[in-house]
């Protein structure tokens, strides 16, 4: 390819809704353009990239036995109904009708799908094992898109599933796609960890999360360093402490006047944080619920919609608390609650045992200072509904644990029976008897992964992109094409280079040396082979990008060099 022909619109400046690098490096870098909110095209520089990913997927799963189809993309509604997922999905599902008024959806995922097609064709025992995979574009109607490709709207995913006899099969597919996802991360050079993750709206009996570790994901994972537990910080059980045994002091109302934090308030009364009860109102399915947390600790919300059995949930406005408590936020508490007005009261694990807390008053400026519960207000459901924290014990071995922020990257579920049985995807056994055929399903965000590789693979000058996956593997870049001597040795070396099967871009365009070299970093290119002043001694100037490492070869051997750099690189 030549730079000059090259549909690349390199950018000087990060569009300004972008946030993380791999969204700005991206877009700067003509990989991407935004079309809408969490929708993006991908230019010829990105396709190639997402091309090499999806054939490093496309191979690790030929070779782990899965065969590939191609699904639909509009999922007729009663599919969905068989599971009760049309409902259960919510509000990211994108749905529609066509002319005659019946009702599909945009997959967002295709278990539904791929067991209707499999009870149709498999009957026996004999027909089983199975794995079959796509990769296929998918739509999420996403609350909030954002960080580019990192949660979009529509996407690309490879997602596989597997058919089995029993649990013991099953297990063995779970086990098999496992291993062969850490293959294709490793491929790809992505610093990763597996970790136990909930089954969330996919369902099944277990599942664990690949997570590349990046400032920008929306992930947090807690490990620990001592016994190896690795898991998504939202499953981390955090258990009852042991009950507080200091005295009960007598219940004190003061006037606070305009504290409304945590923090201000550990100021203005001299106690820690740990000694406040917080409390969150909440509106749930249009009714209020309120949650009350330690104030050193924060709510998860993920937990918190596991114990709701809903996502329909959020924060009340300053004028639902008014309306509801009669009081303002930040004074909101469990004492003095207007009867009828709450319908669910939900107490964090951390608050179990407490004594002598700090409570507002349900009334403007005024807290309780030695409040107790069942002394003072009752005591509620316990559920643990709290954020793990840096040093939190490890449930395994109760060491402190690690946090990290991370970007889900690939995900694997035993499914079991959650959609064979409720679509009657049955096989009959050796003795004739009908069961349900035990599943197991396996994602990996293929868009996804590009930004996750930017997001680890970049510095202040662009993307640094593994040789594996780079949108061409070597550069080369005369210093100055008026130049005879320069053009014709990077001529001579293009040419050259394109009959050895290397995929390589020329710069051929009449820009200044400097020009040239801002869009070779930002680009990411891996190798490049700068023809230069030296050209007329025969010499040329190989870089790595990745190293910054520069040296001189002579002419004749560089392509030979290369190619031992390529090996090199090779993740």
């Amino acid at each position: 390819m030549r730079w000059s022909r090259a549909f690349i619109p390199t950018l000087k400046e990060s569009p300004a809704e972008a946030v993380a690098p791999s969204h700005a490096l991206l877009v700067r870098g003509g990989f991407i353009r935004q079309v809408a909110a969490g929708i993006y095209e991908f230019l010829p520089l990105g396709l190639k990239v997402l091309k090499k990913i999806e054939n490093i997927v496309r191979e690790e799963m030929n070779k782990a036995g899965a065969q590939e189809v191609l699904l639909t993309v509009l999922n007729p509604r009663e599919l969905w109904e068989e599971t009760g997922r049309w409902e259960l999905y919510g509000e990211e599902l994108f749905k529609l009708q066509d002319r005659h008024g019946r009702e599909f959806c945009l997959g967002p995922t295709h278990e539904e799908e791929i067991t209707d097609l499999v009870r149709k064709e498999v009957k026996s025992y004999k027909d089983l094992p199975l794995v079959l995979y796509q990769i296929q574009t998918k739509f999420r109607d996403e609350k909030r898109p954002r960080f580019g490709l990192i949660r979009a709207r529509e996407f690309l995913m490879k997602d596989a599933y597997s058919f089995d006899t029993d649990y013991k099969g099953a297990e063995e597919n779970y086990n098999l796609m496992g291993e062969t996802y850490e293959r294709i991360f490793n491929r790809i050079g992505l610093k990763y960890l597996r970790v136990l993750a909930d089954t969330g709206q996919i369902g099944g009996k277990k599942s664990e999360e690949f997570v590349a570790l990046t400032p920008y994901g929306e992930a947090k994972v807690a490990y620990c360093e001592a016994c190896g537990y690795a898991a998504n910080a939202e499953i981390v059980p955090l258990n009852k402490p042991k009950e507080e045994k200091e005295e009960e002091k007598p219940l004190q109302k003061v006037h606070t006047p305009n504290v409304r934090t945590i923090e201000e308030l550990a100021r203005f009364l001299k106690v820690e944080p740990k000694k406040i009860l917080k409390s969150l109102l909440y509106i749930v399915n249009g009714e209020a619920v309120l949650v009350l947390i330690r104030g050193d600790r924060e709510v998860d919300e993920n937990k918190l919609e596991r114990v709701l059995g809903t996502e329909n949930f959020r924060l009340a406005t300053d004028e639902e608390i008014k309306e509801i408590l009669g009081t303002e936020r930040g004074f909101v508490g469990p004492i003095n609650l207007p009867e009828g007005k709450v319908k669910r009261i939900i107490w964090d694990n951390s608050l179990y045992g407490v004594k002598n807390m700090v409570v507002a008053a349900n009334e403007p400026h005024y807290h309780y200072v030695n409040a107790n519960p069942g002394r003072d207000f009752v005591y509620g459901e316990f559920y643990d509904v709290a954020e793990v924290k840096e040093g939190d014990p490890c449930p395994k071995c109760g060491k402190p644990l690690k946090i990290s922020k991370g970007l889900e990257i690939g995900h694997i579920f035993l499914l079991g029976t959650r959609y064979s049985e409720p679509m009657q995807a049955y096989f009959k056994d050796k003795d004739g008897k009908e069961k349900p055929i035990v599943m197991g399903c396996y994602g990996i965000g293929v868009s996804r992964l590009m930004s996750a590789i930017v997001e680890q693979s970049h510095d202040e000058n662009g993307i640094i992109w593994p040789i594996n996956v780079a949108p061409f593997e070597l550069e080369i870049l005369p210093l100055n094409v008026s130049d005879e001597t320069q053009n014709q040795i990077a001529e001579k070396l293009y040419k050259e280079a394109l009959q050895r099967g290397t995929d390589v871009i020329i710069d051929d365009r009449n820009e200044r040396a400097g020009f040239k070299f801002k869009d070779a970093d930002l680009v990411g290119i891996p190798v490049r082979i700068v023809v230069g002043r030296k050209a007329k001694e025969g010499i040329v100037e190989i870089q790595i990008r990745k190293t910054g490492e520069k040296f001189d070869v002579p002419m004749e051997e560089a392509l030979n060099r290369f190619e031992e750099l390529k090996k090199e690189l090779q993740v």
